[in-house]
């Protein structure tokens, strides 16, 4: 069988004229915003004075890029040496992004030598992830335990300290902003570059005679754990369990509140089936690889089995919980209180052939102690595992489980929700229309007004888009932070505007615009590279390179089964021809009103194993720091 993804492609519109958004129809238009960032400014002192700060704010950027102190940390974080330079010149000099995290370094240590807060004994080094209980990607503001003691607010990282070292390790999308926002308390390991050691190899050079390496269960997935355990085999390194987190003990001040946001139905005209349906397409599937019993841990695969959505994730529409299904019954574990509102229990027990005996509700925290006694009646109780962006379960959720019934595979439901069902089809393109139009008129916008000499900043820029956005039917908000990033800011894949870095937008350099929506019934992910004046050669040349491999990938005609790691090539090769790459992945799956970032698909230049494309999956390709991204 063969796909020809040129049927699939719904936003690879490049915005070469902006004048041509006007042209949209009617009813696709935005219906008028009464906020100040559309009206025109009455009172045009008060424009010319919000323009005469921007221009002192872009004249004070100015002259800091090219104070001499600028370029030379300019320099030496081009050739690595940035960090490095920690050790001679202490905090004095660094980046003003940085953020100084020195007393939550000495209250962890202090806390890792005193076995009566840890219930065990002192440890020597502790590991903390990125993750919540649920390893999901983008974590709520509460969970956020390694922004917390790093200072770096990337979604990827890993951070170890000990009585006298902090280091962190990331991937290529945050080295320059994890080397600009932590401390010259901490080592920065760029993975992906020759000669970083992993976790394992650092502290096996640290500890070269033995010592407790703690970390938090429930923020391990397995996956990792038993990588880390595996290494340390013929060592005296003890991985250790600690059941009360370090970071939660030290984080008692201007801590986020926990997200316990209503949960609501989403309703099948826009899921494509019931919960029920999905549920028994579940139970055949677990049948099939050879267990009775599956748990549920990720919380984009809880939200899609059961037609429910939340936000207790930013961006996502998520719902903290776990569910257990077995032959005969589903246990849904929540925080009951968040289902009151929209009546969400006696939609389940309103279900055709569902009782309280087949479906039930406990607290969320009851998943501890139920699982140790549900499992005694099951012969083999399916435990997800890694497959590409979901990490599986957690090495808490494994250790409740006695080792001869858990049956580690990846959850059914990962390929189950990757192909969309045709009303998750027909969603998804109409949503992306509905939000092609919102940055059809923001493109409109932003040209007609700075053609009138109207001054914009990145977050002036963020704010209006986010409006459009949002001013669309059926509109819940973003997929992910929008990013706005001007000429220099372009450089960091993962750039997030913050008043400290806010650029004045001109016309002597590139834009990027990275941003997505939820809809009811889709989510989308595009981003767009833009210049408002003429651009230089060089960035001709890139951004014509990049476009040409988002074409070839777009419309390439392929067999159903090939590899994902096949067609990476095509994107990159164009680039390659004049001596350029990028870091990041060239693309990921993409969910229905769920995560922006789906599993199985993850394309990216290495071996991927099996991992094939199947008719219904939607991708999102964007690539380098020229950026063209669509879902196709």
């Amino acid at each position: 069988m063969l796909i020809e993804m040129s049927k699939y492609i719904f936003l690879i519109t490049i915005f070469v004229s902006f004048p041509l958004c006007r042209c949209i129809p009617n009813d696709l238009r935005t219906k008028e915003i009464n906020t100040p960032a559309f009206n025109k400014i009455e009172e045009q002192k008060r424009l010319e004075m919000e323009q005469s700060k921007k221009l002192e704010q872009a004249r004070k950027f100015e002259e800091i890029e090219k104070s001499e102190e600028f370029l030379r940390i300019e320099e030496m974080r081009k050739s690595g040496e940035l960090r490095k330079a920690c050790s001679k010149r202490g905090n004095a000099i660094l980046p003003a992004t940085r953020v100084n995290t020195t007393m939550q370094l000495l209250h962890l240590r202090d806390i890792m030598k005193r076995s009566t807060v840890m219930g065990e004994d002192p440890i020597d080094a502790y590991i903390i992830t990125s993750d919540d209980e649920h390893q999901t990607e983008f974590v709520s503001e509460y969970d956020r335990r390694r922004e917390y003691i790093t200072g770096f607010s990337g979604s990827h990282g890993t951070a170890i300290v000990t009585q006298n070292k902090a280091v962190l390790w990331t991937d290529g999308r945050y080295h320059l902003e994890a080397d600009d926002q932590m401390s010259c308390d901490w080592l920065l390991m760029r993975s992906g570059q020759r000669d970083i050691p992993t976790m394992s190899e650092w502290l096996k050079k640290e500890f070269p005679k033995g010592g407790r390496i703690g970390v938090d269960p429930k923020l391990i997935s397995e996956h990792m754990w038993q990588n880390l355990e595996s290494d340390f085999k013929g060592t005296s390194i003890i991985l250790t369990p600690i059941e009360v987190n370090l970071i939660d003990a030290i984080w008692t001040e201007s801590r986020p509140p926990k997200r316990n946001k209503n949960v609501f139905v989403l309703e099948e005209k826009y899921a494509g089936k019931s919960w029920l349906t999905k549920v028994e397409e579940l139970r055949n599937a677990t049948k099939k690889l050879g267990a009775d019993a599956i748990i549920v841990t990720a919380l984009d695969e809880i939200a899609w089995l059961l037609n429910i959505r939340g936000r207790d994730v930013p961006f996502s529409p998520f719902v903290r919980s776990y569910v257990l299904v077995d032959t005969v019954k589903v246990i849904l574990y929540i925080n009951q209180t968040q289902l009151i509102k929209h009546r969400v229990t006696e939609y389940f027990l309103s279900t055709e052939g569902v009782s309280e005996h087949s479906f039930e509700i406990k607290d969320y925290d009851r998943i501890w102690t139920d699982l140790p006694t549900q499992t005694q009646v099951y012969n083999r109780l399916l435990i997800p595992t890694l497959c590409e962006m979901s990490l599986g379960a957690s090495h808490a959720i494994n250790i409740m489980i006695p080792s001869y019934k858990r049956f580690p595979h990846h959850s059914p439901i990962i390929y189950m929700k990757a192909v969309k069902n045709p009303t998750e089809i027909d969603g998804m393109i109409n949503a992306h229309i509905r939000d092609a139009a919102a940055m059809c008129e923001f493109f409109a916008h932003l040209e007609e007004r700075f053609r009138e000499k109207d001054v914009f900043t990145e977050l002036d820029l963020v704010k209006i888009l986010d409006e459009y956005r949002y001013a669309q039917k059926m509109s819940i908000g973003n997929s992910f932070r929008t990013i706005v990033a001007f000429g220099s800011n372009a450089a960091y894949p993962r750039y997030e505007p913050r008043n400290i870095t806010n650029k004045v937008i001109f016309d002597n350099s590139t834009i990027i615009f990275d941003s997505g929506g939820q809809y009811l019934d889709g989510t989308t992910d595009v981003t767009r590279t833009i210049h408002l004046g003429t651009p230089k050669k060089a960035q001709k040349r890139a951004y014509t390179k990049v476009l040409i491999g988002h074409i070839q990938m777009s419309t390439l005609t392929f067999p159903e089964n090939l590899h994902v790691s096949s067609v990476d090539v095509l994107a990159r090769a164009p680039l390659w021809e004049v001596g350029l790459d990028y870091l990041h992945p060239t693309s990921h799956g993409v969910g229905s009103f769920l995560g922006v970032h789906e599993s199985p698909i993850h394309v990216e230049f290495k071996a991927y194993g099996n991992q094939t494309f199947k008719p219904g999956y939607f991708l999102s390709l964007g690539k380098s720091t020229i950026k063209v991204s669509n879902q196709d």
